[in-house]
């Protein structure tokens, strides 16, 4: 798996092309059709902004990602590129611009190798679409690749593209990563703006990048932003001196043996790199999931208003039940959604005051198979969107940043973690991971990197 600093610094040495290494992927793509990782492979528009970003290469003139092959999810809008949000309703649609975020990438010099499977209209964590079937993960193609951003998740694994773009309602970046054990980051609320997408909710989506590890973040960040995203101290190898917060309450409920053991594992190895532990209470977790369905089937039936008039008999089944709840929600309800939301972000404010961080599973099951949709824990059964968003939706009702990161493998399937900062903290959050990373990850990505391998043509 190619880094971003890996090919930056061959095209510099001039030892491969950007058009030799986007060719090289689109052939991957092509390729591995069977992971279902897109929707469309965008080979002319790739091989064009190849030779553009040769030509810059050559003249001295490169942006922060030039000539790096990347994959967008497909409710990101792309100009004269069918952006169909995994739906049968959008699939003629063809965006007369660009979102903001794409030409963000477009200026860094990114390459578009394609448009990535997905959830239909991203309501939904299976990543199970009725109309291009579901995104499989590489790690055991029975399973879900998580979602609703399985299909960038899958690219970014398999190698189809050095990295991509999703978008996170209740958990859409971080559950994929964590399903295929790469990095997700969940960013501020508005670090990234939402112009250009086909949106769930305006009150939770999110934007943000999958990567195969921290350094590829800090690179994507630091292209979407125009910020500097390396870690605060590049030469610190502990945590010495960083509270990290470990709930008491909510998240090791209803949790799976070995995602739990393995939580338990990360929080140890934390300690060794000298984090302070501090016990912490997250106010008001329970009450995150319903809040989150409120808020994002009410502003996403308003969203879909004038589809649900025209084509409500295109949507998969699952959507369709949650169009046909959207008009049965009272205003009252809503507003009420609204006002807690706003007393849950300042407590959750100020129990982050109390240290660095906080770390919790990512998600309290591992993957399941594909058509699955029921989970058990002791007997007790839980729907499986229920539970894959049950310790990530309440971080998107808060808006506050949450990465994924993955810790390890159980029955050859990967394992996260997550960690939650202030806002606006985002570099501190990525320097804990990094340091993480580079003490304990380097077995994981060496079984990683081996499962790629035997995937290439």
């Amino acid at each position: 798996m190619y880094s971003i600093q890996d090919l930056l610094e061959g095209y510099q040495r001039k030892q491969f092309s950007p058009v030799e290494i986007t060719q090289s992927y689109i052939e991957k793509a092509k390729h591995n059709r069977n992971l279902n990782a897109f929707i469309s492979i965008t080979e002319d528009v790739a091989l064009q902004q190849a030779k553009l970003s040769e030509m810059k290469w050559q003249l001295g003139e490169v942006g922060q990602l030039e000539g790096i092959p990347l994959s967008y999810k497909d409710n990101i809008h792309t100009k004269g590129t069918a952006s169909t949000s995994g739906s049968k309703i959008d699939q003629d649609f063809i965006p007369e611009k660009n979102a903001t975020i794409i030409e963000a990438m477009n200026q860094a010099g990114a390459v578009m190798i394609g448009k990535n499977n997905m959830h239909e209209f991203a309501f939904g964590i299976t990543n199970n679409n009725p109309f291009y079937g579901p995104a499989k993960n590489p790690w055991n193609p029975q399973l879900i690749s998580g979602g609703s951003s399985g299909g960038s998740a899958v690219a970014v694994l398999a190698g189809l593209s050095v990295a991509s773009l999703g978008t996170d309602t209740g958990g859409s970046i971080r559950i994929p990563a964590a399903s295929c054990g790469l990095v997700g980051l969940k960013p501020t609320y508005g670090m990234l703006p939402n112009e250009g997408l086909t949106l769930i909710s305006q009150t939770l989506d999110h934007l943000g990048p999958i990567t195969k590890d921290i350094s590829d973040l800090i690179l994507m960040m630091e292209a979407l932003t125009g910020n500097n995203f390396s870690v605060i101290d590049s030469t610190a190898e502990d945590l010495r001196g960083v509270k990290i917060g470990v709930p008491v309450n909510f998240f090791t409920e209803k949790i799976e043996t070995d995602v739990l053991e393995s939580y338990k594992a990360t929080i140890k190895k934390l300690e060794q790199l000298g984090a302070h532990l501090v016990d912490v209470e997250v106010p008001y977790a329970k009450e995150a999931i319903p809040l989150t369905f409120t808020l994002a089937i009410t502003e996403g039936g308003y969203s879909h208003k004038d589809r649900i008039k025209k084509h409500m008999d295109d949507y998969g089944y699952d959507v369709a039940h949650v169009m046909q709840a959207s008009k049965s929600i009272p205003a009252y309800d809503y507003v009420h959604a609204l006002t807690r939301r706003t007393e849950i972000i300042a407590a959750c404010d100020r129990m982050l005051e109390q240290v660095d961080a906080i770390i919790t599973p990512t998600i309290p099951a591992q993957p399941k198979p594909i058509d699955q949709e029921i989970v058990q824990f002791n007997g007790e059964e839980e729907p499986i969107f229920d539970c894959m968003i049950r310790y990530t939706s309440y971080f998107n009702l808060t808006g506050h940043p949450a990465i994924s990161i993955p810790v390890g493998l159980a029955n050859d399937i990967p394992i996260a973690v997550q960690l939650v900062s202030r806002k606006w903290k985002e570099r501190q959050l990525i320097s804990i991971a990094k340091i993480f990373e580079d003490n304990y990850l380097s077995d994981f990505y060496e079984q990683r990197d081996k499962l790629v391998a035997s995937l290439k043509v």
